[in-house]
């Protein structure tokens, strides 16, 4: 009986510590991931400020924030970093799709599925990005490449209403990022307990700016796909580098893509906090 008893013992034991070791992983993958999704943010919205104010020959998009850094010594290794970064990313929402995610409601179906859609998103990522990394990813930019995908998917059958659903869902989403920063609801992911006051009120002030801009972006990218399934043309189709020049082409002129470069920049800032401060 004791010899049963000690066995049963050093079992719960030796889970107890794999779920700690477990728990620990996954917190430094959430923390590791949010930090490069910073990186990454932070340099496509100074390449937008650059194109802005009148550098037009750089690519303000995931691809082009990569190039900048090949440029710079010990770039390609930090490139290998942010991939590594953007897998640890991948992982965590994809222990959050199958463990659940922390939070209010976090075991709901529809917080694991959206887990399991950010985890697919950030997986194509990551694989862009080390695929730039192993230097086979420079050949084409990300909006020739958005336009040759709808392409692809226009000449299927029902590809009209594949590629408009995609458009949709891209759009709905954009505009549900801008909704919940705007309603900061963020601040229910926060530690906001360890947090001293002045740089809880300027983290919320972060994410509400930088989430309302990147917002924007995906609404707006959404929406040029959405017309590209409408005109059956898959040149009206635009990357992340072509739907920021567009903002400068409104009435408010490249005011409007500055302040939308400077809102990605803080929602970059405000990522390095998250991954500081985010419950996991």
């Amino acid at each position: 009986m004791n010899a049963t008893a000690g066995r049963g013992g050093t079992g719960s034991g030796t889970g107890s510590a794999n779920g700690r070791n477990t728990r620990r992983a996954v917190v430094v993958a959430a923390r590791c991931g949010l930090a490069t999704r910073g990186v990454l943010y932070v340099l496509v919205g100074v390449l937008a400020l650059r194109i802005a104010f009148g550098e037009t020959g750089e690519q303000a998009d995931r691809q082009g924030a990569l190039a900048e850094l090949t440029e710079h010594p010990g770039g390609a290794a930090l490139v290998w970093v942010i991939g590594a970064g953007v897998v640890a990313m991948t992982l965590w929402r994809l222990s959050e799709a199958v463990f659940g995610a922390v939070g209010p409601k976090g075991d709901r179906a529809s917080k694991r599925a959206a887990s399991a859609a950010r985890a697919v998103f950030y997986g194509v990522v990551a694989y862009s990005v080390l695929t730039f990394a192993a230097g086979r990813g420079g050949g084409q930019d990300g909006d020739q490449q958005s336009r040759d995908v709808t392409a692809r998917v226009l000449d299927v059958p029902a590809g009209q209403w594949l590629v408009g659903l995609a458009g949709l869902t891209i759009a709905i989403a954009g505009i549900v990022i801008a909704v919940q920063a705007a309603r900061r609801t963020f601040r229910d992911k926060l530690d906001t307990a360890s947090m001293p006051e002045p740089v809880r009120k300027t983290v919320e002030v972060l994410g509400t700016v930088g989430g309302i801009c990147r917002g924007a972006v995906f609404a707006t990218a959404g929406g040029f796909v959405v017309h590209a399934a409408l005109s059956y043309d898959p040149s009206a189709a635009r990357g992340v580098d072509e739907t920021l020049r567009s903002f400068a082409g409104t009435p408010a002129g490249p005011w409007l893509l500055v302040a939308v470069a400077v809102g990605l920049v803080l929602f970059g800032v405000f990522s390095w906090a998250m991954a500081m401060w985010r419950r996991v």
